[in-house]
C-alpha cells in the first residue's frame, strides 16, 4: 500500500533522478513512518497530495541552481503548495513581504506575485525541512521524519558544486554543516519574519549576491 501511495504522490515529478531518490528514501523505515502518519490524519493537513513535493516537480535536480531553506508551510487554506515561502492566493504573509521588500532595495525589482513557482522553473529549489502541516497548526509535523528526508536531499546535493545556499534564520543556517562550503555558496543571514527581519536580513542583499555568482560561474542569473 505504501509504495503505491508514495507513486501517487510523486506522479507529477517527472525528473528520473529525484523520482528515483524519493522512491528509495520511501522504502526506509522513517519514511513508512511518514506515510502511515499521513494516512492517520486522513486529508487534515497542508499542502494538498499532489503539490507535496512540489519542489521536485518544478527544479529538476541537474538544474539547481540555489536552494532557499524554509521550516514549516504555510498552514492556512490556500497557502502552502510544496514550495518555501510561496502561497497560492494574493495575500503574501509578513515573511514573504519582507522577502519583496530586500528585493526592491537590492535590485529595485518590484514583486507583488507571492506565488513562486517562477524562481522554481529558474533552478531555485524552494525547499521546507518539514513538508507537511497539520491544518491551522504550525510545525505540528515537524517531529514526524520530514527533516531527515530533506536532510538526505541536501546531503545528495552535495553531489553537485557551485550551487547557491540560501540560509534565513537560525533554523536554516543550522544546516549549514551539510553543505560543502569550498565547491557551493553559502549566503545566510536572520529570518524575514516580523520579529528578525531588522537584525540582518534587510540589507543582507542575498539577491544580486546569488546572481554575482551565478554570473562569476557561467550560469544564467535568476529573473526575480
Amino acid at each position: 500500500m505504501n509504495k503505491l501511495y508514495i507513486e501517487d504522490l510523486i506522479k507529477n515529478v517527472k525528473d528520473d533522478y529525484w523520482k528515483n531518490f524519493i522512491i528509495q528514501e520511501s522504502k526506509k523505515e522513517y519514511f513508512i513512518n511518514i506515510l502511515n502518519y499521513l494516512d492517520k490524519e486522513e486529508d487534515n493537513y497542508y499542502p494538498l497530495k499532489d503539490d507535496i513535493f512540489n519542489a521536485f516537480v518544478y527544479t529538476p535536480f541537474n538544474d539547481v541552481k540555489a536552494v532557499l531553506l524554509g521550516q514549516d508551510p504555510y498552514h492556512e487554506e490556500d497557502q502552502a503548495h510544496g514550495l518555501s515561502f510561496s502561497v497560492l492566493n494574493n495575500k503574501a504573509p509578513k515573511s514573504l513581504q519582507n522577502i519583496f521588500k530586500e528585493l526592491k532595495k537590492d535590485l529595485n525589482i518590484e514583486r507583488t506575485n507571492p506565488n513562486l513557482t517562477d524562481w522554481a522553473k529558474q533552478g531555485i529549489l524552494l525547499l521546507n525541512s518539514t513538508l507537511t502541516v497539520k491544518k491551522h497548526e504550525a510545525n505540528s509535523h515537524s517531529k514526524i521524519g520530514w527533516q531527515i528526508f530533506t536532510d538526505n536531499v541536501i546531503k545528495e546535493l552535495q553531489k553537485r558544486k557551485e550551487i547557491v545556499y540560501i540560509l534565513l534564520g537560525s533554523f536554516a543556517i543550522s544546516k549549514e554543516n551539510m553543505i560543502d562550503s569550498n565547491n557551493n555558496y553559502i549566503v545566510k543571514t536572520s529570518h524575514p519574519s516580523f520579529f528578525s527581519a531588522s537584525k540582518g536580513f534587510f540589507g543582507s542583499n542575498i539577491f544580486s549576491k546569488t546572481n554575482d555568482y551565478l554570473i562569476k560561474h557561467n550560469k544564467n542569473l535568476i529573473n526575480w
